[in-house]
């Protein structure tokens, strides 16, 4: 499901990108249209995906060589959930075209009330409480659905009557075009597989830690736990870097682009600066809020504090990374992120052969190569910066 899911995210960003060049451009017809072909080629893509799942579940959950007992658990809810993967996939294209329009608000609200829905639903489901039958795990599969299937209708809600000048409301611009579909593919598949490799990195590198002992690995996971808060300003000035780039170029004023990007990258070091120094003065008392046994504390102490330094590099990295995407090109990021996550894996597993040092030796690799991927993503948008201003300043382009 990660896997998927990793796809299926990434997917929205060719919409969000064209949305917000739409949008930039002042031609609201026009991004309007492309939400409507968003919305329906995410149905058309979605179908096929949801047919096969529900047929592999089964064969997919037997590769994994489970008990009997818990194989049936688990084939039946990755059916529950690739079956009805329509509605994330919908969900997922309506957010970015949201955040596309520059209505980032309405996402995060609509999420907020699917997780507390979700939750509720989950807890009956899997119980048989609050009036609801009984169904075990996958009354935990059934719930999510409900719930995004609601959350999935308050952002089409949202989208037909309109936001920041995007609206989908209406008969027109609802038959297929290849054009957009090529358009989104373009930008979205990249970036899905730029996701889909770091996942599959941070799979390998759990194989790795785990067979430093289960010490090692209980440590690992808190570690990467506590980590993805300090992902998440990231991940947030990222997304609207995207927006405001993609925005700036469509309306033919990259350089109010490059100073958005500018703060945004200056705001992620700030928030992942500060929670870095949080986690080096306080990684004993965060790991003791999982764990109070002496030896994953000590690993996951050291860690921590080793990770915590590439914080900074990690921000540049996250922000200039969606400005690039903004720009309209996510293949840089794919091919840098994406050989630089394997290249830290690589590199653990040398730290680890020659000089040992545990899990410490593990996070010491991503701090090593997570300074020149920062510089990486920084020149190369600068220098798609300098080909974007030639083309405004260009004579055969002006509209005056």
């Amino acid at each position: 499901m990660f896997f998927a899911l990793a796809a299926l995210a990434s997917l929205s960003i060719g919409s969000s990108v064209l949305v917000a060049q739409g949008v930039g451009a002042h031609d609201f017809s026009r991004a309007s249209d492309l939400a409507r072909q968003s919305i329906l080629w995410s149905v058309m893509f979605s179908v096929p995906l949801a047919i096969a799942g529900l047929f592999l579940s089964g064969p997919i959950i037997a590769v994994i060589g489970m008990d009997a007992p818990v194989a049936r658990i688990g084939a039946d809810y990755l059916r529950v959930s690739m079956g009805t993967v329509v509605v994330l996939v919908v969900l997922f294209i309506g957010g970015g075209v949201l955040r596309g329009a520059g209505a980032s608000r309405t996402p995060m609200v609509v999420t907020g009330m699917a997780n507390i829905l979700n939750a509720g639903l989950a807890y009956g489901l899997i119980y048989g409480r609050l009036g609801m039958p009984r169904l075990g795990a996958v009354g935990s599969a059934w719930g999510t659905f409900l719930a995004r299937a609601v959350a999935m209708l308050l952002l089409l809600a949202a989208l037909w009557r309109g936001r920041g000048g995007v609206r989908i409301g209406g008969r027109g611009g609802w038959r297929p075009s290849l054009g957009v579909a090529g358009g989104m593919l373009r930008l979205g598949v990249p970036a899905a597989i730029k996701q889909m490799l770091i996942s599959a990195a941070f799979f390998a590198l759990t194989i790795i830690v785990a067979w430093l002992g289960t010490d090692a690995l209980a440590a690992h996971r808190i570690s990467f736990t506590a980590l993805s808060f300090s992902f998440l300003p990231g991940f947030g000035f990222s997304i609207a870097t995207t927006t405001l780039v993609g925005q700036a170029v469509g309306a033919r004023r990259i350089m109010d682009g490059t100073e958005a990007a500018r703060m945004a990258t200056w705001w992620a070091v700030v928030w992942m600066g500060t929670i870095a120094l949080v986690l080096i003065v306080f990684a004993d008392s965060i790991m003791g809020l999982f764990t109070d046994d002496p030896g994953v504390r000590r690993a996951g102490v050291a860690a921590l504090r080793v990770v915590a330094l590439a914080q900074p590099f990690w921000a540049v990295l996250f922000v200039q990374s969606g400005a690039t995407r903004g720009a309209g090109d996510t293949r840089f990021p794919l091919l840098v992120t994406g050989a630089g996550i394997w290249l830290s894996v690589g590199l653990a597993m040398l730290l680890l052969r020659f000089m040992g040092g545990g899990l410490v030796s593990v996070w010491l690799a991503f701090l090593i190569t997570s300074p020149p991927m920062a510089w990486l993503h920084r020149r190369h948008f600068l220098g798609m910066v300098r080909v974007i201003r030639a083309g405004e300043h260009d004579p055969r382009h002006s509209t005056e």
